[in-house]
């Protein structure tokens, strides 16, 4: 089966106030981001929808980690003989890319099965670990689904029929790292202390991200293995909060670096599925999923 159909995950949200976004200026370190009020908006929409799909809902075997799992430091042997028994010996994770056609997305559909769902906000995943992107990335040139697949821009129709059709803020999921990326790999072998990767394919791509499309969540992911500082995480932040089109609404997750998660951020999420189970003072996030071991589309789910 050559289309693919989105997981959709519920993400609830829960505790304390709210606070109203100043004219305030900050400046790229922790001490003057973590003082920005939270928006409003976020403290007041208490669930929405976490979209996952990509190239991995083609396979949709195990996760969409089904790469790494196959092809990364320490293989599933299931992987390994499910390919073997399935596709032909050569066969690459960029062969799944021109079967990754998108035949039934229909983004009006989805607005308003969200719409009436009552969830408040949709957070779509604009690249996973995998690297291709589901726009067309001025800096992923033919890993995208504008060039491999679809032949069509799924993120930017997603959130136009959001926008046009709904209420619900309109958010997105970006993963910094990327698992096979030579240039990325280059700088975690100089043990991060080289930046080509955020200087020139991180960083830039998030800035086309929410210039091009304005979410008002970035959701950040992919941070574990380098310090915030390699991802210049503080002054892309800065920027998002005094200079974006974003400015005064975008909210961001902790997911900034090996050292920010539960530390940094407008909401924390701290980690997957995150319930601490009584009140904290700031504010966070619970990101589950509704399938118990993949955040995306797993034919083999059962109820």
């Amino acid at each position: 089966m050559y289309y693919c159909i989105a997981k959709l995950i519920f993400v609830a949200l829960l505790s304390c106030s709210f606070l109203s976004v100043s004219e305030q200026q900050y400046t790229p370190d922790w001490t003057s981001l973590d003082a920005r009020p939270l928006p409003r908006w976020y403290d007041e929409s208490k669930i929405g929808i976490f979209i996952h799909w990509g190239l991995y809902s083609v396979p949709a075997v195990s996760t969409e980690w089904m790469w790494w799992y196959w092809q990364g430091t320490n293989p599933h042997e299931d992987i390994i003989a499910y390919m073997k028994k399935n596709y032909p010996p050569d066969w690459t994770y960029a062969n799944f890319g021109p079967q990754f056609r998108a035949d039934l997305f229909d983004p009006n559909e989805w607005a308003d099965l969200f719409a009436a769902s009552g969830a408040k906000y949709v957070v779509l995943t604009s690249k996973h670990h995998e690297g291709y992107a589901m726009w067309p990335s001025t800096f992923n040139f033919n890993w995208n689904s504008m060039h491999v697949g679809p032949k069509r821009n799924l993120l930017g129709d997603l959130a136009a029929a959001i926008r046009n059709r709904t209420n619900l803020v309109f958010g997105l999921y970006y993963s910094l790292f990327e698992w096979f990326n030579p240039v990325y790999l280059q700088d975690k072998s100089n043990n991060f202390t080289t930046q080509y990767f955020p200087q020139t394919k991180a960083l830039p791509e998030l800035r086309e991200l929410v210039e091009t499309y304005k979410p008002e969540i970035v959701w950040s992911d992919g941070e574990w293995q380098a310090p915030d500082t390699y991802w210049k995480a503080a002054q892309f932040l800065a920027w998002l909060y005094n200079e974006s089109p974003v400015k005064d609404t975008v909210v961001v997750n902790d997911r900034w670096g090996r050292d920010t998660p539960c530390k940094h951020g407008d909401f924390y999420t701290c980690a997957d599925r995150y319930n601490p189970g009584y009140l904290i003072e700031h504010k966070w996030e619970n990101a589950f999923t509704i399938d118990k071991i993949s955040w995306g589309y797993r034919p083999a789910a059962n109820i």
